[in-house]
């Protein structure tokens, strides 16, 4: 029987075992320009026996951030920065994959150079606040991306996953979850386009692969893996046709042969879909009633996922293979004491992994 203390292969990238670090958004990329410093190194570092660590998000460009001091990969002093973390969780024996996120709508001009707004498929503004230095503000109408901006925001991924690599990490996860833009393209009512790039499933799920597409030809399709949410209503997206949208892109990126796919779990009805879809590695964060626990270790020996991501506990218990492999004890864990306090399975902020 396999178990979560199983190495495994991770389209040619050794794990030690198949526990693995969510991202979790830190807000707080207090170097230059944006870039991590040396509690960064240590957080990372602190957490190097799980088999794979996922940063949290990193934007791809200037006009990518969403939060305030979030980390970018878009810079050469960005990059000199990371490769302290990456060489800090190799000296261990760990693996870490950077996750390139890109907010979309999710963001405010008081994060951006002067005369820039956030951007997204269709110019809809996002329900509710955004957290800033400042205090909350509402949620800004986006620039609707132009075709010419939408491919040059593919090459925004591809220059920031080949940063990566040059940065040391052993590959990239694409964030196509959580509300930012990769899913606001998936989203019907936050992608109202009528070109190419909206309307039927097909096109809605074209900026999903396209970014996998290009970013899997630059440097590898086994270094790349992107992650989805299908239908979990975070910031805004409805998607009451998730199953056809998630079956359709899921066949897709299985074409493409992609290293692996991070489901954030919707229900196991689907999760068994995706799972019979996706030849590679498939990567759970299970749906609980609270965080994520030692409990969702059977999904791995009866099947159902290759790999299970853990958030709150693994941030609150950084050495957490060691602490599950004894079964405890496990250091308390208080979700209020969190960004939002909410604690729901969500990853970014203002909320945690659970």
């Amino acid at each position: 029987m396999t178990t979560a203390f199983d190495p495994i292969d991770l389209a040619g990238t050794p794990l030690s075992n198949r526990i693995a670090l969510a991202p979790m958004t830190r807000s707080r990329a207090f170097g230059p320009g944006n870039s991590p410093t040396d509690s960064t190194v240590e957080y990372y570092a602190q957490r190097a026996s799980g088999g794979l660590l996922i940063t949290e998000g990193i934007q791809p460009s200037v006009i990518g951030q969403g939060y305030p001091d979030t980390p970018g990969l878009h810079s050469q002093e960005q990059v000199a920065a990371w490769r302290k973390v990456t060489d800090a969780v190799h000296a261990k024996g760990g693996k870490i994959v950077a996750q390139i996120m890109h907010g979309g709508r999710i963001g405010h001009p008081d994060l951006l150079p002067d005369g820039l707004v956030p951007v997204a498929p269709s110019a809809v503004a996002a329900p509710g606040q955004v957290y800033l230095h400042s205090g909350p503000k509402d949620y800004v109408t986006p620039h609707e991306l132009t075709s010419d901006e939408i491919t040059a925001t593919v090459a925004d991924f591809v220059s920031a996953s080949r940063n990566a690599i040059e940065a040391g990490f052993d590959g990239v996860e694409l964030h196509g979850a959580n509300g930012y833009l990769i899913h606001q393209f998936l989203a019907p009512n936050a992608n109202l386009r009528t070109d190419e790039w909206g309307g039927s499933v097909e096109n809605r799920i074209r900026f999903a692969v396209e970014v996998a597409r290009a970013v899997a030809a630059e440097i590898g399709a086994a270094r790349t893996g992107i992650r989805l949410s299908p239908a979990n209503g975070i910031l805004g997206l409805e998607e009451t046709d998730f199953e056809a949208t998630y079956t359709a892109l899921v066949r897709e990126l299985a074409s493409l042969d992609l290293a692996f796919v991070h489901l954030i779990e919707i229900n196991r009805e689907f999760t068994e879909t995706v799972r019979k879809l996706f030849p590679g590695t498939l990567i759970l964060n299970a749906k609980t009633e609270g965080p994520t626990s030692a409990a969702e270790l059977k999904l791995i020996e009866d099947g159902t996922a290759d790999v299970i991501s853990f958030g709150v506990l693994f941030l609150s218990n950084p050495d957490l293979p060691a602490r599950l492999k004894a079964d405890g004890p496990y250091n308390d864990v208080d979700p209020s004491t969190f960004f939002g306090g909410d604690d729901k399975g969500y990853t970014d902020y203002p909320f945690l992994e659970a």
